[in-house]
């Protein structure tokens, strides 16, 4: 029994890790598109819900659907292990873009990008919640049905949005910089907001209840985040100080695996935790070191968080709601652009600036499709929610890359004043 789960699970692996590669290489060579493209088109046909239910002569579905149990927090009707791989990839993911990040330069984009998710969670969250009123999916605004669809629209895809400025190059510009920080803040309040909603929804809002829950993950954020910087430097000497070879990358990578399980174990969603101690380490000479390393682990395991959130996508349950799906996918398109880009103009960044920052937190993700599972298997929300919310999630992941690549091509400085001191690059916001 053990050994026949061990050879499936590794025939899915192989067939996930080959199909990852051949979408991207489609994408990317014939069509001129981001590689993450190919992946999650290689993740809806390869998935339980397409060819990955038709039985194989001798074996079986290569992905049978497994049944989600109410209170899971998994969003994808694949197996544990392979939910949990993806999980492993995107903190690989988050970690190496954190120690990608200019230290320095994150900094000083905080504040702007505390102000651009501020804008593009509450615009989200108002425009979710008005249409799901409007079209009839909750009977007002203080209904589950529109706490839930409003707290869904809310929060933007870390993962997806680190990779697209990864692969264009722009991770180091000052938009891409912002972007990120406002993107790891906008989960940080997608969770919030989740708190509170769900406490709205489960028999009255206990305020007292709610407010230690919100304390306690900002709390635990910013602890991880602070701490990090202060043992940054020891973490670095340490792992360099080993001998052995590949005991930086390993040393490297547990601590993210903790940190990330850090922040699961208070609330807050994996990528925070290990982002920021990628962002605490990136001022070490640990850095330097990992780079070509944690490269490796990148393009080898970040792909299959892409080909697994490809197979989410239940055809059936977003055939019956294409219309309203398409309509709040629109909404969830506009309430980024406004809710981010306006505050973007407030902050010092030109309309090209902007555009590239609103467009940039357009995706939805795997914080969304977790606060959408846990409204479905809590009996909060119904199966067409559900699937409206994960045709939102993926129309915003396929249209995003396309607009950001043009975006981005065109060139041009994104904000309104730029001077260079001392050799140096200053950007006055």
């Amino acid at each position: 029994m053990l050994s026949g789960s061990l050879s499936l699970f590794l025939f899915e692996l192989a067939a996930i890790i080959f199909a990852a590669k051949l979408g991207g290489e489609v994408c990317e060579r014939y069509l001129k598109q981001p590689a993450v493209l190919g992946e999650l088109a290689m993740g809806m046909i390869i998935g339980p819900y397409a060819l990955g239910s038709l039985p194989i002569p001798g074996l079986g579905p290569l992905f049978p659907m497994v049944a989600q149990q109410a209170g899971s927090a998994a969003v994808a009707p694949v197996s544990t292990e392979l939910y949990f791989i993806a999980q492993i990839a995107v903190i690989i993911l988050l970690f190496s873009a954190g120690l990608g990040t200019d230290f320095g330069q994150f900094f000083r984009f905080a504040g702007p990008g505390l102000a651009i998710a501020a804008g593009g969670v509450v615009v989200s969250f108002v425009l979710g919640a008005t249409a799901a009123v409007v079209f009839g999916l909750a009977s007002s605004f203080s209904a589950p049905g529109a706490l839930f669809t409003g707290a869904i629209l809310s929060a933007t895809s870390t993962g997806v949005t680190a990779r697209m400025l990864r692969d264009l190059g722009k991770l180091g510009t000052p938009e891409g910089i912002t972007t990120l920080a406002a993107d790891v803040i906008d989960d940080v309040m997608g969770i919030l907001v989740l708190t509170v909603v769900l406490g709205i929804s489960l028999g009255g809002l206990q305020v007292s209840q709610v407010s230690i829950n919100i304390g306690k993950a900002i709390g635990v954020w910013i602890g991880i985040t602070v701490i990090g910087i202060f043992i940054a430097k020891y973490i670095a000497r340490f792992a360099i100080a080993f001998k052995v070879v590949g005991a930086a990358i390993s040393i490297a990578l547990a601590i993210a695996l903790f940190t990330g399980g850090l922040a699961e174990e208070f609330g807050l969603a994996t990528v925070i935790g290990a982002y920021s101690i990628g962002l605490a380490l990136s001022n070490t000479q640990l850095a330097n070191v990992l780079a070509r390393p944690i490269d490796t682990l990148h393009h080898v395991f970040v792909p299959i968080f892409f080909v697994v959130i490809g197979m989410l996508v239940n055809f059936q349950a977003v055939g019956g709601v294409v219309y309203y799906g398409l309509a709040i996918s629109a909404l969830a398109i506009i309430g980024k652009l406004l809710g981010c880009g306006i505050p973007s103009l407030a902050v010092g960044f030109n309309f090209q600036g902007s555009a590239r920052i609103g467009f940039g937190l357009v995706p939805r993700g795997e914080v969304n499709l977790i606060i959408a599972s846990i409204g479905l298997t809590r009996g909060i929300i119904p199966q067409e929610l559900f699937g409206i919310a994960v045709m939102a999630v993926m129309i915003t992941i396929i249209v995003t890359p396309v607009i950001l690549s043009a975006v981005y091509r065109r060139g041009g400085e994104g904000q309104r004043a730029r001077a260079v001191q001392g050799g140096k690059n200053v950007f006055p916001l």
